[in-house]
């Protein structure tokens, strides 16, 4: 098994009202998205990963060891795994301060430190929170203290379920920044559970789409959202993420190029310097498709694509219309008329206009 695909999991739970039964292949690096509605499975999933739900048949490999093996007896136990676990609520400890905390979960290590709890502190930007009591801390600094604490244990394996749920917009931005530091900085998986397509668009390199205990899909962030046959495609929210690096700015129109495989596209200006890489979402409804290039208009950016597949939406006015832009995948969400009015079919090419950009940063 290779360090891009280091997690085999096959498990079943039955319940009298709910059955999970899943059978995945996970990469060993970057964010996966445990990705669906309430009560969809993706707690029941991370509690099999972490060895917590007894009721759990099957098995799990993680990067060539065997953690569960239901048919031969083979069960290693939460404190045998070498991984962390952040819950929804921070549960740090209400009597000891913030560095007794991350020592607690130091010493909780059974084999060699290979993540430093200083560049952990830095990192989560909590090295002026070290004295304080968690009755001192907001929401947000209490839960960079849980994951801190997690992450002293120097695990191989972090599971992140829905941590930022217990927080309001304010929080909830106030510790993304850490969380993406976390994922381009550490080499260490992160099985990530979330309900929110915003989270999962800017955190995750891999997601899964669970329904009813199943998965629906797996597979690269970008490949999948662009997917028309999944349940995803079919909402207000549908769309793309895109990774781009700064090229250039003009600076006397207050403007950002980015530049991604394809194409490129103008944003109000960004702080990020040149070079630096950001990461982009593009809504369906936010692309209109014209067969030549439009002149005398207002937006500004416009790409060459080709129409890859047209798929009907969730509502009987619209369509869905896959697009190739240089390899990098695009949806537009448009209507039914429009699609006829175009003659749109797959192979042909065209020019998308993009009205909005929205960075996740």
């Amino acid at each position: 098994m290779t360090p891009d695909a280091a997690i085999r999991a096959r498990f079943q739970v039955i319940w009298p009202r709910f059955t999970l039964d899943i059978d995945l292949t996970l990469p060993g690096r970057g964010v996966t998205a445990l990705f669906g509605h309430s009560g969809s499975g993706k707690t029941t999933l991370l509690r099999c990963l972490a060895g917590l739900e007894r009721h759990c048949v099957g098995l799990l490999h993680f990067k060539g060891e065997i953690w569960q093996d239901s048919e031969r007896g083979i069960f290693r136990p939460t404190h045998q795994r070498p991984l962390g676990y952040v819950f929804q609520e921070a549960s740090l400890f209400p009597h000891l301060s913030v560095q007794k905390n991350l020592d607690y979960g130091r010493t909780r290590v059974n084999h060699a430190h290979k993540v430093s709890l200083e560049d952990v502190v830095e990192l989560l930007g909590i090295a002026h929170l070290l004295d304080r009591m968690p009755d001192r801390l907001s929401g947000g600094e209490r839960q960079r203290v849980a994951i801190a604490r997690s992450l002293a244990t120097s695990p191989e394996l972090l599971l992140m379920d829905e941590p930022l749920a217990a927080l309001d917009l304010k929080r909830k931005n106030e510790i993304l920044p850490y969380l993406e530091r976390l994922r381009d900085e550490l080499d260490i998986p992160v099985c990530y559970v979330s309900h929110s397509p915003d989270e999962v668009a800017r955190l995750a390199d891999h997601i899964v789409l669970l329904a009813e205990g199943r998965v629906v899909a797996a597979g690269g962030l970008r490949e999948t959202l662009a997917r028309l046959d999944l349940p995803t495609a079919f909402t207000e929210d549908a769309g793309v993420v895109i990774e781009a690096v700064v090229a250039s700015h003009d600076e006397a129109y207050h403007l950002t190029r980015l530049d991604f495989p394809g194409g490129s596209v103008v944003v109000a200006r960004r702080p990020e310097a040149i070079g630096r890489q950001l990461r982009f979402r593009i809504y369906a409804r936010d692309v209109s498709l014209t067969l030549t290039r439009a002149e005398g208009t207002s937006i500004i950016n416009l790409l060459s694509a080709t129409v890859t597949e047209v798929a009907d939406a969730d509502t009987p006015a619209h369509v869905l219309v896959q697009l190739d832009v240089g390899g990098t995948p695009l949806i537009a969400r448009i209507t039914r008329r429009s699609r006829d009015h175009l003659h749109l079919a797959p192979g042909q090419p065209l020019w998308a206009q993009i009205k909005a950009v929205a960075l996740l940063a």
